[in-house]
């Protein structure tokens, strides 16, 4: 079934950490939505100090396949995000291909748990290279061609929860965010000259390999005090059928929603705002 006459109809879309999760339910919304993407994964493992299972090739083809299923185009590429000079590669081939670039959703990430005087160096260096150099990285290949392509646009930041406060057990993730959030503020004054709206979004608790609960009870038990930074959520939205759905995380659709509207022209007088994708879970 071909998408035609969406929201995002004659737009391409580049996002980082399609191959599963999050970043593959943007992919597929934004394509849903009719947008072509260029969609790019490490699809390998980024260090020995993230425990979790890393991506696949076989699941970015999958995330290949359900883009296709919409009707839209699709180019995917196993890239790290660390490796500037592969984004811009990918970044030209996308254009090449596509003929311009109008939505970056920075989604790549990676946590890891731990109290900040006890991990190594390597933890450290990992979450900060990847989740705040790497995304530094992908704007920087990505905004020039948004740029020169003069439409305009709309840069999505996915940072987190804990890029607005403090989160006990994963101090070194919460200070790459907290730096994505810096980083949206200022790309978003600089690059509005060119019509470009760059906004961030801090999803809570979302059902992904990277929640790993294990490591994070592990952490809990051991600290119990660290659970008052972990709310519950306060919001228990209700199905056609009357019955409250469990709350425990959100699923990587419900973030999608919100991407799909900060992509496209309903939210036009965004920029510089962070969105708080959490079921109200941040007011506590």
């Amino acid at each position: 079934m071909t998408a035609s006459g969406g929201p995002l109809d004659g737009r391409v879309a580049f996002i980082t950490g399609a191959a599963r999760g999050q970043g593959r339910a943007h992919a597929v919304r934004l394509a849903a939505d009719g947008a072509d993407i260029i969609a790019i994964d490490i699809c390998a493992p980024v260090s020995d100090t993230i425990t979790y299972p890393p991506a696949t090739s076989e699941e970015l083809a999958e995330t290949v396949r359900a883009v296709e299923s919409t009707g839209r185009k699709v180019l995917a590429r196993e890239v790290d995000i660390r490796d500037l000079s592969a984004l811009q590669q990918v970044v030209a081939d996308g254009v090449e291909q596509f003929g311009r670039l109008d939505i970056l959703v920075a989604n790549a990430g990676v946590l890891s748990w731990g109290r900040l005087w006890e991990m190594s160096e390597e933890q450290w260096h990992t979450v900060i290279d990847v989740n705040l150099n790497g995304t530094w990285k992908t704007i920087r290949a990505a905004l020039p061609a948004m740029i020169e392509a003069g439409n305009g646009g709309s840069v999505i930041i996915v940072s987190s929860s804990a890029g607005l406060k403090a989160t006990p057990g994963n101090g070194h993730y919460s200070a790459s965010k907290h730096g994505l959030t810096a980083l949206t503020n200022g790309l978003a004054l600089e690059a509005g000259e060119f019509g470009i709206r760059v906004n961030s979004i801090h999803p809570y608790s979302i059902d992904t390999p990277m929640v790993e609960r294990d490591a994070m009870m592990e952490v809990f038990g051991k600290h119990p005090s660290f659970l008052h930074s972990f709310a519950p959520m306060p919001l228990h939205p209700v199905n056609h059928e009357g019955k409250k759905g469990l709350q425990e995380f959100m699923s990587p659709d419900e973030v999608a929603d919100v991407v799909a509207w900060l992509a496209g022209d309903g939210s036009a007088t965004l920029s510089g705002s962070q969105i708080a994708v959490d079921r109200g879970v941040m007011k506590y």
